[in-house]
């Protein structure tokens, strides 16, 4: 019976141990200020600077109040605020951005963030969100939406794929919050159709059931904006 006990612990802790390395990994001090070190060593996230040597700028980002330009070809822009931005968020797990859409079908692409959960909130104007789960027990991979407003706070979990389409007449604001201090991003269309080097388009015509001359279409396409 102890011997049983012992087994049920060991699994339990071990069960504890893979649930808590999900996520960037715990400081073990105070701040560990990010700093761009090239000496060939590389470290799951990112030196840190002298604390001796931090100042209050290390953990300042301004200018998130100022509306963005939504101009591309897909009508959004994201400003994100991660380690790259703020160099204090280095080992906090956690980061920022601010999603601007154009009116009439401004558009933050499929996209995934492979190493974190992500919280919006919408400011202004009206949108359609939505993820898409991973394969269900009968195969099916079900599509989960809302029409948010201001004031709505929506949730999509880690390393699935997810959009926010702006149904309104008017500019819309979103601001969301990652679980890591280096989330990630894949859009999907962009890494499929303007991958370095490409995808071979064999590939592309079986995978989505069209022909290859579609594929070549959406490649030029996606690669000319990728570079």
């Amino acid at each position: 019976m102890e011997g049983l006990k012992f087994v049920l612990g060991f699994v339990l802790l071990a069960l504890a141990s893979s649930f808590a390395s999900a996520s960037d990994p715990s400081p073990l001090q105070d701040f560990c200020v990010a700093i761009n070190e090239t000496d060939g060593v590389f470290v799951n996230g990112k030196f840190c600077k002298d604390p001796a040597q931090v100042t209050e700028n290390d953990f300042f980002f301004p200018g998130l109040n100022m509306p963005r330009d939504t101009s591309s070809p897909v009508g959004s822009k994201v400003t994100p605020v991660n380690v790259a931005q703020i160099a204090g968020l280095n080992t906090l797990g956690i980061s920022f951005a601010r999603i601007d859409y154009a009116p009439y079908g401004g558009l933050n692409p499929p996209h995934t963030h492979p190493r974190a959960s992500e919280i919006l909130v919408v400011v202004e104007g009206t949108l359609y969100v939505g993820f898409v789960t991973s394969n269900l027990a009968n195969g099916d991979n079900r599509l989960i939406t809302k029409v948010l407003n201001p004031g709505d706070v929506f949730v999509f979990p880690i390393g699935l794929i997810h959009f926010q389409f702006n149904v309104g007449k008017t500019n819309a604001v979103a601001f969301a919050s990652l679980s890591s201090q280096n989330p990630g991003v894949i859009t999907i269309a962009n890494a499929v159709f303007g991958a370095d080097p490409p995808i071979k388009s064999d590939v592309l015509a079986k995978a989505f059931q069209v022909d290859k001359k579609t594929v070549d279409y959406l490649q030029k396409q996606f690669w000319t904006d990728n570079n």
